[in-house]
């Protein structure tokens, strides 16, 4: 069953101007440890925070929140498992909202893919449920 969809575009080089005015002010404001870890070591550093930028805004919209009703930027993160496959990790309000529009003996399940080619990046998440085992 599917709960809700979200999809997101975003320029590039927005990102790398934002990072070039603001630096760390905008990156801890926006994105966890996790994911500024990863992007500070990737060569194309701007591409990299934008997919998760755009995932971030992705998984809002799938959640019916956007950004606002308490959901904070930081509360979405963006991982990857060993493969490669980027993951959503919820927190905080993020995750209390899932559970909030999870059915009664379903399990949420939050699937997200990220592209680039620049100058843009693209980030689409899906949000469905399926019985619990």
């Amino acid at each position: 069953m599917i709960l809700g969809m979200g999809t997101d575009l975003i320029d590039i080089r927005r990102i790398e101007k934002t990072l070039a005015r603001f630096g760390d002010r905008f990156t801890q404001r926006c994105f966890t440890e996790t994911e500024r870890n990863k992007a500070d070591r990737r060569l194309r550093r701007a591409e990299t925070y934008a997919k998760r930028y755009a995932a971030k805004e992705a998984v809002a919209k799938a959640l019916g929140t956007g950004l606002a009703r308490g959901v904070s930027w930081r509360e979405i993160g963006v991982e990857n498992l060993p493969g490669g496959k980027p993951v959503v990790r919820l927190t905080g309000r993020a995750a209390e909202r899932l559970a909030e529009m999870t059915p009664p003996g379903m399990r949420p399940h939050v699937e997200l893919t990220l592209t680039d080619e620049p100058p843009l990046a693209q980030a689409i998440a899906l949000i469905s449920a399926e019985p619990a085992a």
